[in-house]
């Protein structure tokens, strides 16, 4: 359960400030600071008992993180013909062929875009969001069912703080933009959701399944996402 938000300000060093959105979480067991490139905010979660004072000044000290994750969010790209865009982490090169019909393929480091030139990026962001559920449901299931760990409803949406949650029902949404990070990141993910289909917490237990069930190295995939994952955000149609 949260408790109620308070609003703060971090002072960068070009002297840009930035909303400082903090919030305790019962579940919480360290700060953990995030940055929302949409609303342009920097978001401060904190144990429920743990000192304001301490965790401010502790977030005071990330202004040069969030300062680059301010520039790199700046930097939109609008998806259309010529642009690079990451796909499972490889970048492809978008050709609009204006062949008949709406159909997107990938051929080698390229993504053909058939049909009419007006409204790609739209059709490009639904055909993303397809891909990534087909994949993540596929990989949920199939870790999930390893394990004998009971699934809910697998899906997906564009959450500007989360890549995924899970609900006591055991169900599990993603964000769509995972299909962008390399595999390591997106599996690394999935086994961070499936384990809380046993551990509906971030304690000790919860961390060791996670170790145990995850395909790859947790620790690379949050450090990549904490490095890179504003930057998924930047992507529109």
């Amino acid at each position: 359960m949260s408790s109620a938000r308070s609003e703060h300000a971090l002072i960068l060093a070009d002297g840009a400030t930035v909303p400082l959105v903090v919030q305790r979480h019962a579940r919480a067991r360290r700060l953990r600071l995030r940055f929302d490139g949409l609303a342009g905010e920097a978001l401060l979660t904190m144990p429920a008992r743990a000192s304001l004072r301490t965790a401010l000044d502790w977030a005071g000290q990330q202004t040069g993180w969030v300062e680059a994750q301010r520039a790199r969010a700046a930097g939109r790209v609008v998806l259309g013909d010529g642009v690079w865009l990451p796909v499972q982490g490889e970048p492809l090169l978008i050709v609009a062929t204006g062949a008949p019909g709406r159909r997107i393929e990938r051929e080698g480091d390229r993504l053909l875009v058939g049909g009419p030139a007006d409204h790609i990026g739209a059709r490009i962001l639904r055909w993303l969001a397809t891909e990534a559920r087909a994949v993540l449901t596929d990989e949920t299931r199939a870790l999930a069912g390893e394990h004998g760990l009971p699934l809910g409803r697998v899906s997906i949406g564009d959450p500007r703080a989360r890549w995924g949650s899970c609900s006591a029902r055991g169900d599990i949404r993603y964000s769509w933009r995972l299909i962008l990070a390399p595999p390591h990141v997106r599996l690394a993910t999935v086994a961070h959701e499936v384990a809380h289909l046993r551990h509906m917490h971030h304690g000790p237990d919860f961390h060791a399944l996670v170790r145990a069930i995850s395909p790859v190295d947790p620790d690379v995939a949050r450090a990549w996402l904490r490095r890179e994952g504003t930057g998924l955000h930047r992507y529109v149609g």
